[in-house]
């Protein structure tokens, strides 16, 4: 039996699936941030963590690149979604990270839709799914990396992928049994969001390098209407 909602992980998984959309999520932190960036007027292209080309790539695109959380001062944009909620933003900016924006870059290739979601807006990307005329779609948690560069995976994420299967499901859609394990995952931390995130490992890395603004902001639950979508080389919001 075909299930209108499938689940997986990483950039394999993503791989590994056909659908009408696929989403991707990347709470702590690329769809977070990606929310964020597109509501304050910037184009968000995604791109390979780590990629050398990066800067030629931005350059091409008349587009700001992002540095790294860790190395960011007073008017750079990186990782971190309070980057984009101060001072004047650039118009594009490309914005790699290891995980979510790898997945995204890769899927650009396809002409299926790829979606960003988050805490921040998983309802608003439940319901433009909904509302498009697809009859399946695929959720990606993004994950982390180990340091052999293997999947790592990452519970936010799954919390994540799990709000957005959630706002489907009570839609009517059919879940295979990785997506319903993804939702009751949610549905355990619903109205918890924030301590859970403060609470995980990735949150407790962020909290300990001083980024716990970033959790923080991470767990802004349905806060946003906003759904970016990877129109080409890059995310516009609808």
């Amino acid at each position: 039996m075909a299930h209108g909602v499938q689940f997986d992980w990483g950039l394999q998984g993503a791989r590994a699936h056909a659908a009408d959309s696929t989403v991707v999520v990347d709470v702590l932190s690329f769809t977070t941030t990606l929310s964020v960036a597109l509501e304050a007027g910037t184009v968000v292209l995604p791109y390979q963590w780590d990629d050398e080309s990066a800067s030629a790539f931005a350059a091409e695109h008349d587009a700001v690149l992002a540095v790294a959380r860790s190395a960011a001062g007073p008017g750079h944009v990186s990782l971190s979604p309070q980057s984009f909620r101060a001072g004047a933003l650039p118009a594009r900016v490309v914005l790699p990270s290891p995980n979510g924006s790898t997945i995204a870059h890769h899927l650009g290739a396809q002409s299926a839709p790829c979606l960003g979601a988050c805490l921040r807006n998983a309802r608003a990307v439940a319901e433009w799914i909904a509302a498009s005329g697809a009859t399946s779609v695929l959720v990606i948690a993004a994950g982390e990396r180990w340091p052999d560069e293997s999947l790592r995976p990452a519970v936010e994420d799954l919390w994540g992928a799990g709000a957005v299967i959630a706002g489907l499901a009570q839609r009517g859609w059919s879940l295979s049994p990785e997506a319903d394990t993804a939702r009751a995952g949610y549905e355990a931390v619903r109205g918890l969001e924030r301590a859970a995130l403060l609470a995980c490992h990735s949150g407790v890395e962020l909290v300990e390098r001083d980024f716990a603004a970033d959790v923080h902001c991470a767990a802004e639950v349905d806060v946003s209407d906003g759904v970016p979508i990877l129109a080409g080389d890059r995310f516009v919001l609808l």
